[in-house]
């Protein structure tokens, strides 16, 4: 069985995620969604609230696991048997990091490959950083994010409430 991972912060998760995780499961038996715990982050969302929402997600795809993860992916993707980290990429500055990460991950663990998915033309400019910053100042993300995250974010804005 061929199993990959997708790891980010998901915070909040993208229409630009939901395309790379869909596409990674037509390619893999398995797709493994790790929500990542990054400390240097500042959340919208908790990492349960993550989890939640990327389940609720990708609750049709049959092949997809939604984790939460905190340490070496190389590690973690050793003990779960994956084979390949799916990353999706939107301009050359994302795979400069990315291509540094991927060395740093086939390093430690040489059984590991990293593929590259280009994301498609309308999602290009997407990030969460970018979503984030439009809703906090009450514009219109409906085309950016999927339905139950963009409920998920009016709550959150609405209510007042801040995870961290």
């Amino acid at each position: 069985m061929k199993i990959a991972i997708c790891p980010g912060s998901f915070d909040p998760a993208t229409l630009g995620h939901m395309d790379i995780i869909e596409r990674s499961r037509k390619v893999f038996d398995k797709v493994i969604v790790a929500v990542m715990v990054n400390p240097e982050k500042n959340t919208m969302f908790t990492v349960e609230e993550r989890i939640e929402l990327l389940k609720k997600c990708t609750k049709d795809m049959d092949n997809v696991e939604v984790v939460g993860f905190d340490g070496l992916l190389a590690e973690y993707a050793r003990q779960r048997g994956v084979t390949a980290i799916v990353k999706g990429l939107r301009a050359l500055s994302d795979f400069e990091y990315e291509f540094q990460q991927a060395l740093t991950n086939k390093k430690l663990n040489p059984n590991l490959e990293t593929l590259f998915l280009t994301t498609s033309a309308e999602n290009m400019f997407l990030s969460s950083s970018i979503v984030k910053q439009i809703a906090s100042f009450g514009g219109d993300i409906s085309n950016f994010v999927p339905e139950c995250v963009l409920d998920k974010i009016k709550e959150r804005l609405y209510s007042g409430g801040k995870s961290q």
